[in-house]
């Protein structure tokens, strides 16, 4: 049986899918106005994970994975408007390189990928339900939530008011009934995005996004949402508020799911702390699967120090892996691999329990349902495209070595090391890998 931590709870609980037979986890996806950094990244795989738990666990059931895509918002039409382009210019080119980065990383293509700019109409839906269940008001153009209307706001986050309203970084307009009120919808002003509604011509506020997508899509209650720790508030708590207030009490999702940061040193990982580091120039360095088995490494519950020590290791502990798996076809799963991630996701334990495999077989399949000894021990070693011109080099060492003409033979072996390319003389010959 999976067990999950559910932070609306603050305890480990079972997991008991609502119905077995059709498992719904909704996550929040990139706003695509730039590249995406590694810390972006941990969700992506964290819940690609959880998704390959879920699928083995429950081999009968469709589980259907939604991860949204923030098409619009205020920091894209910035973009746009800097570099004088329409805003699907800037969505396009940074939704695609988002796919190709978690590509890179192993993580597979959710069931559905809703767009803002595609669920206008579930959105306005919504808040015209709001508006006339008294949660939400018109004010100046905009509609807001009120936060009053909802007893039960700040249950996920546990905040006093005056944190909640310090924390949410929300604008304290005059035409607010409350300055913990949060925007639905605001208008656009002429020349920017938007669309009609009995408002007036406007766009989404943030949150209504999710709350719209996950009815249309998955229902009005699902089983698990997941996505960073820092969206627990204020993004997931008015999900919350939103939800509940629009479907008569009803929760939104049964489990909810944060993993934790990944920093650099004493601070997270942030655009607006200017010290990322993405994954489109780690890629130029390391495998896709040597960053995943990274941000694998610690439980997705806790903090990640991203290093380059972390990588090394991450690097080295694949090389013993593929070299031990080798060719082997794939068996059947190992019971303590799924024990551990069955455990809340415990990919330390798991990592270990890997370790401890001497099947090849059974390591190989183990490691792939975390998403790791995806490709041929050749190709890890050696990588992909034509090594006729390294083998061709390897033979003109051998030929100077036999001549004795150590001096081209070092030379020859010093500049593929400087290409990444490792020579290792044995018995039966030489053999080379990449670093």
């Amino acid at each position: 049986m999976i067990r999950l931590h559910d932070t609306m709870t603050r305890e480990k609980r079972p997991f008991v899918p609502l119905n077995p037979q059709r498992i719904t986890m909704y996550v929040c996806g990139p706003t695509v106005y730039g590249r995406a950094h590694i810390g972006n990244a941990r969700p992506a795989v964290i819940f690609d994970l959880l998704r390959r738990v879920l699928e083995h666990e429950y081999p009968q059931a469709q589980v259907v994975y939604a991860r949204n895509v923030t098409d619009v918002d205020d920091k894209i039409i910035a973009s746009a408007a800097e570099e004088g382009v329409d805003v699907s210019v800037i969505t396009e080119r940074y939704e695609r390189f988002y796919l190709e980065d978690m590509g890179a990383l192993g993580v597979n293509s959710p069931t559905i990928a809703p767009h803002a700019t595609q669920e206008i109409g579930p959105m306005v839906a919504m808040i015209a339900e709001l508006v006339a269940k008294g949660n939400a008001y018109e004010a100046e153009g905009h509609v807001l939530f009120s936060v009053a209307s909802d007893p039960d706001y700040g249950e996920l986050s546990r905040r006093d008011r005056e944190a909640m309203i310090a924390g949410a970084r929300v604008e304290v307009a005059p035409y607010k009934r409350d300055p913990a009120d949060f925007v639905l919808w605001k208008p656009s002003d002429e020349g920017v995005v938007g669309w009609e509604s009995p408002w007036g011509r406007g766009r989404p506020g943030w949150h209504i996004e999710c709350s719209a997508m996950i009815r249309a899509h998955l229902g009005e209650t699902i089983d698990i949402h997941g996505g960073g720790l820092d969206l627990i508030f204020p993004h997931h708590e008015n999900e919350i508020a939103q939800s509940r207030c629009a479907h008569g009490g009803l929760p939104l999702a049964r489990y909810w799911v944060h993993n934790g940061f990944v920093d650099m040193g004493a601070e997270k990982m942030s655009k607006s702390l200017g010290n990322i580091v993405t994954p489109e120039d780690l890629l130029k360095r390391h495998k896709g699967e040597t960053l995943r088995l990274a941000l694998l490494s610690a439980h997705y519950r806790q903090p990640l120090a991203w290093t380059e020590d972390l990588l090394a290791q991450s690097k080295a502990v694949l090389d013993g892996l593929y070299r031990k798996a080798g060719d082997a076809e794939p068996g059947a799963v190992d019971s303590a691999v799924v024990e551990a991630l069955a455990d809340d996701l415990n990919t330390p334990l798991a990592l270990s329990r890997l370790s401890a495999i001497d099947d090849p077989s059974v390591l190989k399949v183990s490691a792939q349902l975390l998403g790791l000894l995806m490709v041929s021990e050749d190709e890890w070693f050696r990588g992909e495209g034509d090594s006729g011109d390294i083998e061709a080099r390897i033979a003109a060492r051998a030929e100077a070595k036999a001549r004795r003409d150590f001096a081209e033979a070092d030379r020859i072996r010093d500049e593929l090391k400087s290409e990444g390319i490792v020579l290792e003389d044995g018995a039966s010959g030489t053999t080379w890998r990449r670093e």
